[in-house]
């Protein structure tokens, strides 16, 4: 998103995003595409990172303040964080429920608080929600992971809803809710074989593209891709066991199984390597 955004000319845009051990690092951009040093020239692109826990919120309003200080003010605020424990409910410890609850929900609440007060002052910038199509419908054995991405669904709705009867129509919301993405975090999920084929795991550059394509122009919602819509709406007209049985047609309906074996089985072998 760092390169679309400065090849498009977005100013200034704040993105917390996961790393891949389970701290979320916040990463401030300053990419100033529109400001070539002079004619014939490569456009300005500066970037500026900060690594910060956004499950806390001590430690996001701190690197905020900082962001304030060395870079300015952010105009388009990315909430992209995301972690997942990978276990069934009754074998999930406590903390780590506790932990993709802070992550993928709570710290939209600490980065919004933390920058949005300066938009309203303005009536200018943009929030962009990277949520999931697991907040829009849900699958077994991933209760922690869909419940905090339902949560930060209803969170970005009641959101541009406040900024709307506020007529702070200067300050633009976009949710963005993808299907699986090719990215590793869900290794192993698996639907059924015969529909593989029409509905692939996303490429990341693909869904970085939906989601600025959205972004630039104002656009209130992507789900990508747009069978998601379909799936959305037959969950919402359909009785729930009219439901049971469409997940099961698509091979939904276990489609997680697969993963939490290969995590399952991982965990093992670590504590195999370690010898606990």
């Amino acid at each position: 998103m760092v390169k679309e955004s400065g090849e498009t000319g977005t100013a200034r845009i704040g993105h917390p995003e996961e790393d891949g051990r389970g701290t979320a690092n916040y990463r401030a951009w300053l990419a100033e595409a529109g400001t070539p040093h002079g004619r014939g020239r490569e456009p300005r692109r500066d970037v500026f990172t900060y690594t910060c826990d956004v499950g806390k919120r001590e430690n996001v309003y701190l690197t905020a303040e900082r962001v304030r200080k060395e870079v300015g003010e952010v105009s388009v605020l990315v909430n992209n964080a995301g972690v997942v424990s990978g276990h069934h409910l009754l074998e999930c410890p406590d903390e780590l429920i506790e932990r993709t609850m802070m992550v993928n929900c709570h710290a939209h609440f600490w980065t919004t608080k933390a920058f949005l007060p300066t938009m309203l002052e303005i009536n200018h910038g943009h929030i962009v929600t990277v949520a999931s199509s697991l907040g829009l419908f849900s699958t077994a054995g991933v209760e922690d992971y869909c419940a905090s991405k339902f949560g930060v669904v209803g969170f970005h709705e009641s959101l541009s809803h406040e900024l709307k009867a506020a007529e702070k129509d200067g300050i633009k919301t976009t949710l963005v809710c993808p299907y699986l993405v090719d990215t590793g975090m869900f290794r192993g999920c698996r639907i059924r074989k015969e529909i593989e084929p029409f509905l692939p795991p996303l490429k990341p550059d693909y869904c970085v593209q939906q989601a600025m394509r959205a972004i630039l122009t104002d656009q209130p919602m992507i789900c990508t891709p747009r069978l998601m819509y379909i799936v959305t709406f037959m969950k919402s007209i359909l009785p729930f066991e009219a439901v049971v049985c469409m997940y099961r047609f698509l091979g939904a309906d276990k489609c997680m199984y697969p993963f939490i074996a290969q995590r399952k089985q991982a965990t093992n072998n670590n504590e195999a390597k370690n010898g606990i």
